[in-house]
């Protein structure tokens, strides 16, 4: 097999990746990482020293690839077994570029200071985090057309990072229901059949999310 994901079945990040290799029809080989295991944590160490997933080693070109977004420009250039999820216009590839980090900086961020407070049960007030999430909300549903993808008609590298940001955001706050496109996009995201393959995975390690009592019966 050419490709190794190191990953984590309940990380986001690690779900955008997965996403976009199920969009490929990429072939690859999975070793899930346990932080709180030491060997599991100095074999991702040695691939990537901030210890961070997901990391794709390509055995081919013996390269390490770390960080989500770079992962799946790589693969679109590399390994392009598919649609490309970044496209060769600049100015179209701006647009993705701009919603993928709009995605991890102002949904994924809070997301997870939201989650980290719960696991280190510090009970901190987590209203600016919150505030923000519904801030996203309202620029998504500004953003989004009727039945078109968040940067364009074609699904790409944004579309990867909204699925699992939106997904466990949405447990921490429900979408407004004056947000109907917002409402719409996320539904033709979780039937997206790269999208439902990974969540459809992912269950047996729901019980483990901080907030899994949140998640919606039809994923668990």
């Amino acid at each position: 097999m050419p490709l190794t994901l190191y990953y984590h079945p309940l990380s986001s990040y690690c779900h955008k990746v997965l996403i976009a290799l199920h969009e490929h029809g990429t072939a690859f080989q999975r070793r899930i990482i346990d932080l709180s295991s030491e060997a599991d944590r100095a074999e991702l160490q040695a691939l990537w020293p901030l210890t961070k997933f997901p990391v794709i080693r390509d055995h081919e070109r013996q390269r390490d690839v770390p960080e989500s977004s770079v992962i799946i420009e790589y693969l679109d250039h590399v390994h392009p077994t598919g649609p490309r999820l970044i496209p060769d216009g600049w100015e179209a590839a701006l647009d993705v570029r701009l919603w993928d980090r709009f995605f991890d900086q102002y949904v994924q961020t809070p997301v997870q200071q939201i989650v980290g407070d719960r696991i280190q049960a510090r009970h901190g007030d987590m209203s600016a985090q919150r505030s923000l999430l519904n801030t996203a909300y309202g620029m998504l549903d500004k953003q989004l057309a009727p039945g078109a993808w968040v940067a364009g008609p074609d699904f790409s590298l944004a579309d990867c990072a909204a699925a699992p940001a939106l997904f466990y955001a949405s447990t921490l706050v429900a979408f407004p229901a004056q947000h109907r496109r917002l409402g719409d996009y996320f539904e033709r995201l979780v039937q997206r059949p790269s999208v439902r393959q990974v969540l459809e995975e992912a269950k047996p390690w729901f019980g483990f999310y901080p907030f899994a009592e949140a998640i919606p019966p039809r994923f668990r």
